[in-house]
């Protein structure tokens, strides 16, 4: 009688995905969520940055750090904050800026709020305040005191 040949099955090693998918799908999640915060944070940097590099967040900064009244009420320096709020529309030499601008120094926090208007390539302060604590400066006043 002839011998037969009888195959053995060979088992095959499951699959790299079969084998690791319990840790693979965590740290692809964890990859995909650090890169759409690191968009995120790119995005946000990118916005602030123009706002802060902006000549009407500029120039109220210089406005409030030449004040007396902010020298007194936050101390020097004035350090900026990192998150300004607001809007600056601007249209070739013209355009508009509202913006509240975080600030503190060694005495203390505040806001610094602003609405401007650009005019033949002119930025005109029309409000200027800053508010630390309960207290309220009106630093276009002080300015234009300054003036006389």
């Amino acid at each position: 009688m002839p011998m037969q040949s009888q195959q053995i099955p060979i088992a095959r090693p499951a699959g790299w995905w079969k084998r690791h998918w319990k840790w693979a799908v965590p740290v692809l999640a964890a990859l995909a969520l650090t890169l759409f915060a690191g968009f995120i944070l790119l995005v946000v940097s990118a916005v602030f940055g123009m706002i802060k590099s902006s000549d009407a967040y500029q120039g109220a900064m210089r406005q409030l750090r030449s004040s007396p009244a902010a020298a007194t009420a936050l101390g020097a320096p004035i350090r900026e904050g990192w998150f300004p709020m607001g809007n600056i529309k601007i249209n070739g030499p013209s355009g508009e800026a509202n913006l509240q601008i975080p600030v503190s120094g060694p005495k203390g926090k505040g806001d610094l709020f602003v609405e401007a208007t650009k005019s033949a390539g002119a930025w005109h302060f029309h409000v200027l305040v800053l508010q630390a604590g309960h207290q309220r400066f009106d630093v276009l006043e002080e300015a234009s005191d300054s003036e006389r």
